[in-house]
């Protein structure tokens, strides 16, 4: 009878304790028969003897395979740590190309128990709700929620990057996580009782959420397979929910008999100076701040939760805007890229790195701007390891259209600035407009905001170097200056 072979690892989803153990089985030639994983504080007892203490195998494998484990490790089945090691295993072992086989069995199982941590984490990013705490040092907001795997660690930074300036804490049955505003920490579990049920901005949550309920397009068996009923005890909004199904087809008829409302006629407005705009902008803003920061907060949750989206499936999440509500200018985008799709903010790529230069070399505080994408979800055309920047095609624009003219609605900018023709066709509903017919002047949208177009920065990007591309640079941060101007945004350092 074989040897068994006991590893106990400090954590259920620590990927570089495992990776360590099976580099040390895999150069100990013992192959996945022979091992037994364990975590510590497991139930069951740990069986069999301590593996040797052999050096770590440097056998290369694909970094596809170091991709998908980074993500089966975290999925709560006892097996995936045995799973992980027979792929590589098998990897290593004369079947290289094995990730590439989707009918294999380990294959199939792998991007199944992948598929459903993601998704366990799309839940968390969609569902979770702060409470607001007041403390001496000011206030905190606490949090409670139940993933399905052990996706805290992995998504703490989703949190820091979206919440940085609150002071908050997720708590979940097996770990909790703090913010202070500076530093990130882990700690043990706790219970649903640690957090508040309820807080000043219920109403406010709820109001929304009915406004936004549409009762002509209500399916509850898909929002049910969308929004399980485990989180609706999570979410101020979701004790409305049987209400408005129960009224939705007296709601309907009503809707039915009143008929097509007309559309309001844009009254036609006499072109403003730069200063003059700004300043009758700043008087037509909306207040208070809190409910449009509350209703950009509901719009991005509903885009999370939108599994209908065209892109929605094949894309690791949606990547909503970002600045803040009162943001005078607004920068729209075509869509995410691959480093936007893997970390949730919008232009932190390549194309993200050279807007910052531009804005910096124009003398514009990125913070005071709100950015943003026409289409939310990353296009892309597998090729090996990478993943290919598609454009996305009419009916991609027009499915997202709606989440970003309600952007517009809440934040109210003094201008848009459109950046490529995508954003130039969504922000003006014409698949026919032009980049050379939009750039270079103002034109009012149906919603009455100014907007104004330049070239993408992935354009920059795809330049050769030279004389051309020092010209295209120079006229974007040109536009950029512009749009700022409009918008009151002083650029005088420059």
């Amino acid at each position: 009878m074989s040897t068994i072979y006991a590893i106990l690892l400090p954590a259920p989803a620590d990927l570089d304790a495992w990776r360590l153990a099976a580099r040390r089985m895999l150069a100990a030639g013992l192959p996945p028969a022979q091992i037994d994983w364990r975590v510590a504080g497991d139930d069951a007892a740990l069986f069999g003897e301590a593996p040797p203490d052999h050096p770590p195998s440097t056998a290369r494998v694909p970094r596809a395979f170091i991709d998908l484990a980074s993500v089966v490790i975290r999925h709560r089945d006892a097996a995936r740590f045995a799973l992980l090691y027979r792929l590589l295993w098998r990897i290593t072992h004369g079947e290289a190309a094995l990730l590439r086989i989707p009918t294999d069995p380990d294959v199939v199982r792998a991007e199944a128990m992948a598929k459903s941590v993601r998704r366990d984490a799309h839940k968390m990013h969609a569902f979770l709700r702060f409470r607001e705490v007041a403390q001496p040092d000011g206030p905190r907001f606490l949090a409670w929620f139940e993933p399905e795997h052990h996706i805290e660690e992995a998504e703490a930074g989703f949190f820091v990057r979206r919440f940085a300036a609150l002071r908050f804490s997720i708590v979940t049955p097996r770990r909790s996580i703090h913010w202070d505003g500076q530093d990130l920490a882990f700690g043990p579990g706790g219970h649903r009782c640690d957090v508040p049920a309820e807080d000043a901005t219920e109403d406010l949550w709820r109001a929304y959420f009915a406004a936004i309920f549409n009762p002509a397009r209500l399916k509850p068996a898909a929002m049910r397979a969308e929004m399980p009923k485990k989180y609706w005890r999570n979410m101020p909004e979701a004790a409305d929910i049987p209400r408005l199904i129960a009224e939705a087809p007296a709601r309907v008829r009503e809707m039915v008999a009143r008929g097509a409302t007309p559309p309001t006629p844009v009254p036609q407005r006499p072109r403003l100076l730069a200063a003059e705009s700004g300043q009758r902008a700043a008087e037509e803003r909306p207040a208070p701040r809190d409910a449009r920061e509350a209703a950009l907060a509901a719009l991005r949750a509903r885009l999370l939760a939108d599994a209908t989206l065209p892109l929605a499936e094949a894309a690791t999440q949606a990547v909503f805007g970002e600045g803040p509500v009162d943001a005078p200018l607004m920068l729209v985008g075509e869509q995410p890229g691959d480093e936007e799709d893997l970390a949730g903010c919008p232009f932190v790529g390549p194309a993200g790195r050279l807007l910052d230069a531009a804005l910096a070399e124009a003398r514009i505080d990125r913070a005071r701007l709100y950015v943003t994408n026409a289409v939310k979800h990353f296009k892309y055309q597998p090729q090996g390891r990478r993943r290919l920047h598609q454009r996305p095609d009419t009916g991609d624009i027009a499915r997202y259209r709606p989440f970003l003219l309600e952007e517009i609605a809440l934040v109210r900018p003094r201008i848009v600035l459109a950046m490529g023709v995508t954003a130039g066709q969504a922000l003006t509903g014409d698949a026919r407009v032009t980049l050379s017919g939009l750039r270079g002047t103002t034109h009012e949208l149906r919603c009455g905001t100014p907007m104004r177009a330049t070239v993408h920065p992935a354009y920059l990007l795809r330049l050769p170097e030279g004389e051309g591309q020092r010209r295209e640079h120079a006229m974007f941060v040109e536009d950029l200056c512009d749009a700022a101007a409009y918008a009151g945004i002083s650029t005088s350092g420059r």
